[in-house]
C-alpha cells in the first residue's frame, strides 16, 4: 500500500497477520476520527464494511428499522430500493445488512473490482445521505404503520420489521436468548431488544427514528474495513473525498457502560405460547447464565468456548451426561455468547419443568465443584481446542467471504477498544498458550471464579403457557379497535388516505432516471465459460472411487457413500434415525463420549448423513447415499479411517438409554428448526405431495421424519426393542460392500493412501442382508395447514413442469431474480409486510413459491395465481435485462472453498449434470431477450395447475383459513 497518499488519514498501526497470510493497518481519518481497518493480501474475494456503534435505550426496534430504511434510496441514488437494483445487477458475493445488540453493519464483497467499487458507493451513500429525511413512507413501511381500508376497519399493524420480529418472537429458543442477555444487563443497552419487541415498536415515532440516524450514522461513530486485494489507498481516497470530508468531527455518545455485577445471583420465570394441542408439561426451559468478564480477554473467551465443549456440547460431557441422568431436561446444551461488550455463559436444559429448578441449580454447581476438585478431563479440553484450531486454520465458511467472516469477528473486539483490534485474526498462539494450560489449573480456576463463586448471574425459566398467543392476539386486536373507535370520522378519514398513501407510493413506478443512476456492469463483463466440475470416477476394488483434484492445503475430504435402494417408509424412517446415532453411542473400544474427543483431538471431525441427488433426466428418479464425511491432515488419514471403521463395524445399538437421550434431543430441536425454518418446512412438504424425492427427505428429515421421532419419543419404553432392531436390519440393509462408493477431494500426493485405506476398509464391511421386498415411495396430495404458536405464516406452492411436458432452460434462473426482486418482493413485502419471498425451478421441474414470515396467508396464495400474467406483461429494456442476467450470474460465480469445489462437482455427477449442460444454461441466461421470459408463463402455470399448497402459520390464521385446506392439524403435538 502506498502510505504517501493517505494524507486524509493517520496510520495507527501496522502488524503482520501472518496466520491469515495478511498485512493489517489501523488508520484514524484526521478530520473527523473514523476508524478505519485495512486487511491486505491476495484474496479476490474483497470486503467493504462500514458498521457504527448503535446502543439503544428501548426495544423499539429503532437500529433494526434503520438498518433496513437506510438502503430505501438516497442522495445519490433516489430510487425506493437501490438495494433490490444492487441484487439484481451485481455480481456481489455477498450484500445484506445486520443489526446486533450494540451494533449495526453494512458489509458487501464482489471479486469484480468495479462491482466492488460500484456496491461500495451505493452503500456510504446510503448509510449517511438516506432519503428517510424526505419520504416518511420509508419508515411506515420497513418499521410499522397503522393500516386502514376503511372506516369501519379493521384496524391492524403492518410493517417489515414489525413482522420479522413477531416471527422471532414466536420462537421460544430465540426469546430465551433475549430475556437471558436483558435480564443479565438490566442498566445497559442490553437489557432492552435493539431488533424491537413487537409490543414496543409501534411506540416508535417517525421524529424519534430521525433522531437515532443524526447521533449514531456519524464518520466519529464509524468503523471502516477493507479486505483483499485492491489499491487501498484509491478506496481510502474515494471514502474521504465523496464522503468523510464533508462532515466535522462530532462527539458521539455511543459508549457502553458494563453492568455492575450483582450482589446475588438474580432468579426469573417468564411464559411462551404454546399451542393448544402441545403439552404443557416436559416443555420447560430452564437456564443457567453467568457473565464471565471482557471481550477483550480473546484467552479466556476461546477458553471458555473450549469449556462449552468440554463441558456441554460434545456427546458424554460431564454436565451434559449428569443432567440427562438425573432427568432433568430432554435436550442440554450450552453456549458461550462473546460478541456484547461482557459474555455471558450459559447451560440449559430444555423438555423440562419448573419444579427441578432447584435440582438443575443444585446438580450444576455439585458437578462443576467435582470438576475444580479433581480436575478437567484434559482430553475433552485438548480435542476442544484442536477442534477450534483446526476449524480456524481451515478457514472454510462455505459460501460467506473469508473476509467477511473475519470482520465480523474482528467487531467484537474492535467496538469495545483499540487496544488489540487484530485479536480475531491472531489465534494461533493463543491455542498455544491454552494448550500449555491445561496442566497448570487454568480452567478450573475459570470454573470456580466465574461459574461458581460468581454473583453476577441468572437463573432464567422460560415456561409454556396455552392460549397464551390467543390470549395476546385478542388484546391487540382489542386495543387497535378501541383506538379505532376513539378517531373522528375526520381522523379515520385520514388514517384511510394515509394507508392508500402508502400503497401509491409502494405501488409507484421508478423514474428511470433514478434507475439509470445505479452503477451496473456490461454482459461484457461477465466470463462466459461455466465453472468446471473436477470430477475423475475411477474403480477401486470394483467400487466408485470419485476424484477431486483440487488444492485443500494439506487437508483430505472424504465422503464414504452408501446407496440407498428403495424402502417402506418406516424403514426410511430409521434410516434418518441411524444418521444420528452412528458415531454418538459406545463402540468396541470407546464410549461414545471417548469416541467423539478422540475423533476431534486428531481430526477435524466425522459426521453421518444422508444426501439425496435429483436426475436432471427423469422428474422421478433420484439416487440416496448414506455418508460418512471425515476431513484430516493428510498424516491423519489412517487414524481417521481407523475411527470411520470404528463407528460403521463396531457400533453399539443396543443401549437403550442412549437412544432414548439421542431421539428426545433430535426431537428438541427439530421443534425449534421446523417452525424457525418454516419456509423450507413448508416446502419441502408441499413438494412431497408429488415428488417421490422430497417424500423420501420429509420422512428422512423433515415433518414426516419429526412426527415419527415424537411418537417413538411419547412411546419408547414400548417400542424400544423394536428400533434396535430395525435400526440393526437398516444398517446390514445399507452399510454393506455392495452399496459401497467414495468421493474424495484432495492433492494428487494423498490419492494412492486413501485408496488404500478405502480398500482395506471395504474388506471388512459385511455383504447386504436379505430386503423383505423392494416398496416404491408413494405421493400423496395433501394440502396442510400446520398450526403452530407463532404469529407469521410460511405459505409455499409447490408443482413440477417437466411432467407436464416442459424443459428446464436457463431462463428459469433469470425469473427466479425477477420474481424475488420485482413481483413478489412488491407484493409479499413491501406491500404486503412479509420479512422474505422466494421461488425455485429445479432442472427435474420440481418448482415452489414461498413467503417467510408472512402476516397474511390467503392473499399471499392469491399474489402467486397472479405470476404468470406478470410473465406476460414482463417489460425490460436492455439495461433492466443485464441487470436480471448480472444478478442470476452472480449466484452461480460464488468463489468455491475446497470442499464446496467436491461437494458440487459429487452432486453433478449422482444428478447426471455435465459440463455441457451447464455451459448451455449459461449461455441461455447470458443472451436471453424478454421473449425467452414470455415464454415462461405456461412453464409456471404448469407448476400451479398442481394446486399442492402447504402453510405454516398461526393457529388463528390456518383456522380462519381452513377452507383452504385439505387438511389442518398442528405441527408438534406433544
Amino acid at each position: 500500500m502506498d502510505k504517501e497518499k493517505l494524507t486524509a488519514y493517520k496510520l495507527i498501526r501496522e502488524e503482520n497477520l501472518t496466520d491469515i497470510h495478511s498485512k493489517g493497518y489501523i488508520l484514524s481519518h484526521r478530520k473527523t476520527g473514523a476508524r478505519v481497518m485495512l486487511i491486505e493480501n491476495d484474496d479476490e474475494n474483497k470486503v467493504f464494511s462500514i458498521a457504527f456503534r448503535t446502543t439503544p435505550r428501548d426495544s423499539t426496534g429503532v437500529p433494526h428499522i434503520l438498518e433496513h430504511s437506510v438502503l430505501c434510496g438516497s442522495k445519490e441514488f433516489p430510487l425506493k430500493d437501490p438495494f433490490v437494483e444492487l441484487v439484481k445487477g451485481s455480481l456481489n458475493t455477498f450484500l445484506n445488512a445486520m443489526t446486533y445488540p450494540d451494533k449495526t453493519c453494512y458489509p458487501v464483497a464482489s471479486c469484480n473490482d468495479q462491482d466492488f467499487q460500484n456496491l461500495m458507493h451505493v452503500y456510504l451513500d446510503a448509510v449517511f445521505f438516506p432519503n428517510i429525511y424526505q419520504k416518511e413512507e420509508i419508515f411506515r413501511q420497513e418499521g410499522w404503520n397503522y393500516h386502514l381500508e376503511k372506516p369501519e376497519g379493521p384496524l391492524t399493524y403492518n410493517g417489515v420489521v414489525y413482522n420479522e420480529m413477531k416471527g422471532a418472537f414466536s420462537s421460544p429458543d430465540d426469546v430465551l436468548e433475549r430475556e437471558i442477555m436483558n435480564t443479565l444487563f438490566p442498566d445497559t443497552t442490553y437489557g432492552v431488544e435493539s431488533g424491537g419487541d413487537p409490543e414496543s415498536i409501534p411506540d416508535l415515532t417517525y421524529e424519534q427514528f430521525l433522531q437515532f440516524h443524526r447521533t449514531y450514522y456519524h464518520p466519529s461513530n464509524s468503523y471502516i474495513y477493507l479486505y483483499g486485494n485492491m489499491d487501498m489507498a484509491e478506496k481510502l481516497e474515494f471514502i474521504d473525498k465523496h464522503y468523510l470530508s464533508g462532515f466535522e468531527a462530532l462527539d458521539v455518545d455511543s459508549h457502553i457502560a458494563p453492568q455492575p455485577a450483582f450482589k446475588a445471583c438474580r432468579d426469573t420465570v417468564k411464559e411462551y405460547p404454546v399451542a393448544e394441542n402441545e403439552g404443557e408439561e416436559d416443555n420447560s426451559y430452564l437456564s443457567y447464565n453467568m457473565v464471565v468478564g471482557d471481550t477483550t480477554d480473546n484467552v479466556k473467551c476461546l477458553a471458555f468456548e473450549v469449556l462449552d465443549y468440554a463441558l456441554l456440547s460434545a456427546p458424554g460431557a460431564p454436565l451434559k451426561k449428569a443432567l440427562l441422568d438425573a432427568g432433568i431436561g430432554k435436550d442440554i446444551y450450552g453456549s458461550f455468547e462473546d460478541g456484547i461488550l461482557q459474555p455471558y455463559f450459559t447451560i440449559v436444559a430444555k423438555g423440562s419443568n419448573l419444579d427441578k429448578k432447584e435440582e438443575f441449580v443444585s446438580l450444576i454447581r455439585q458437578v462443576l465443584g467435582e470438576i475444580v476438585h479433581n480436575g478437567v478431563d484434559k482430553k475433552a479440553i485438548l480435542a476442544g481446542i484442536n477442534y477450534m484450531e483446526f476449524r480456524y486454520r481451515e478457514a472454510d465458511f462455505g459460501s460467506y467471504p473469508k473476509g467477511l467472516m473475519y470482520g465480523l469477528d474482528i467487531m467484537g473486539d474492535w467496538l469495545y477498544g483499540d487496544e488489540k483490534p487484530f485479536a480475531q485474526v491472531q489465534q494461533l498462539a493463543v491455542f498455544e498458550q491454552l494448550k500449555k494450560s491445561v496442566d497448570e489449573g487454568y480452567f478450573e480456576q475459570l470454573i470456580r471464579d466465574c461459574l461458581l463463586e460468581n454473583p453476577h448471574g441468572a437463573v432464567l425459566c422460560l415456561v409454556p403457557k396455552k392460549g397464551l398467543a390467543a390470549k395476546r392476539e385478542k388484546e391487540l386486536a382489542d386495543k387497535l379497535e378501541n383506538y379505532r373507535k376513539s378517531l373522528s370520522e375526520k381522523e379515520l378519514a385520514e388514517m384511510v388516505k394515509r394507508t392508500q398513501e402508502l400503497e401509491a407510493y409502494q405501488e409507484a413506478e421508478e423514474d428511470p432516471a433514478f434507475l439509470e443512476c445505479i452503477p451496473m456492469l456490461k454482459r461484457t463483463d461477465i466470463k462466459r465459460e461455466a465453472a468446471k466440475l473436477t470430477n475423475d470416477p475411477q474403480q477401486v476394488d470394483g467400487s466408485l472411487f470419485l476424484y477431486h483434484d483440487v488444492c485443500t492445503n494439506g487437508i483430505g475430504y472424504t465422503d464414504l457413500m452408501f446407496q440407498v435402494q428403495d424402502m417402506e417408509i418406516e424403514k426410511i424412517h430409521y434410516l434418518g434415525l441411524l444418521k444420528s446415532v452412528l458415531g454418538l453411542v459406545d463402540t468396541e473400544n470407546y464410549t461414545y463420549g471417548a469416541l467423539f474427543n478422540e475423533i476431534n483431538e486428531n481430526t477435524g471431525g466425522i459426521m453421518c448423513g444422508v444426501e439425496v441427488f435429483d436426475d436432471a433426466k427423469d422428474p422421478q428418479k433420484f439416487t440416496a447415499m448414506f455418508s460418512v464425511r471425515g476431513k484430516a491432515l493428510y498424516p491423519k488419514y489412517e487414524f481417521l479411517f481407523s475411527m470411520i471403521r470404528e463407528i460403521l463395524c463396531t457400533s453399539k445399538l443396543t443401549d437403550t438409554k442412549r437412544l432414548y437421550e439421542i431421539i428426545a434431543q433430535i426431537k428438541s430441536r427439530a421443534q425449534a428448526s421446523l417452525v424457525s425454518a418454516g419456509h423450507q418446512t413448508a416446502v419441502l412438504r408441499g413438494s412431497s405431495y408429488g415428488s417421490r424425492m422430497a417424500a423420501f427427505q420429509d420422512e428422512m428429515a423433515g415433518i414426516g421424519y419429526y412426527h415419527f421421532i415424537e411418537n417413538l419419543e411419547k412411546d419408547f419404553e414400548a417400542k424400544k426393542d423394536e428400533i434396535v432392531q430395525n435400526l440393526q436390519l437398516v444398517m446390514g440393509q445399507i452399510l454393506c460392500q455392495e452399496n459401497m462408493s467414495i468421493s474424495y477431494t484432495g492433492e494428487k500426493e494423498s490419492v494412492e493412501m486413501v485408496k488404500t485405506q478405502f480398500v482395506s476398509l471395504k474388506k471388512l464391511m459385511a455383504h447386504m442382508t436379505e430386503t423383505d421386498g423392494k416398496q416404491q415411495i408413494s405421493c400423496t396430495k395433501k394440502n396442510e395447514g400446520f398450526k403452530t404458536a407463532g404469529q407469521v405464516q410460511y405459505v409455499a406452492q409447490t408443482g413440477n413442469f417437466v411432467e407436464k411436458g416442459f424443459a428446464y432452460t436457463g431462463a428459469l434462473d433469470i425469473l427466479k431474480v425477477a420474481l424475488s426482486y420485482d413481483y413478489l418482493w412488491i407484493n409479499l413485502r413491501v406491500k404486503g409486510g412479509a420479512y422474505g419471498c422466494m421461488s425455485g425451478f429445479k432442472r427435474n421441474g420440481e418448482s415452489f413459491f414461498v413467503s417467510y414470515r408472512d402476516p397474511h396467508l390467503a392473499r399471499t396464495l392469491d399474489v402467486y395465481k397472479g405470476v404468470p400474467e406478470y410473465i406476460r406483461h414482463f417489460n425490460s429494456d436492455e439495461r433492466e435485462m443485464t441487470k436480471y442476467i448480472i444478478g442470476t450470474i452472480s449466484g452461480k460465480d460464488v468463489p468455491r472453498t475446497p470442499m464446496m469445489q467436491g461437494a458440487i462437482s459429487k452432486t453433478a455427477y449422482f444428478s447426471h449434470v455435465t459440463e455441457e449442460m451447464l455451459q448451455r444454461e449459461r449461455d441461455q441466461i447470458l443472451d436471453a431477450t424478454v421473449e425467452d421470459i414470455h415464454n415462461l408463463a405456461p412453464v409456471v402455470e404448469a407448476v400451479l395447475s398442481d394446486g399442492q399448497i402447504c402453510v405454516v402459520g398461526s393457529e388463528s390464521e390456518v383456522e380462519k383459513n381452513r377452507d383452504l385446506f385439505m387438511e389442518t392439524k398442528s405441527l408438534i403435538t406433544c
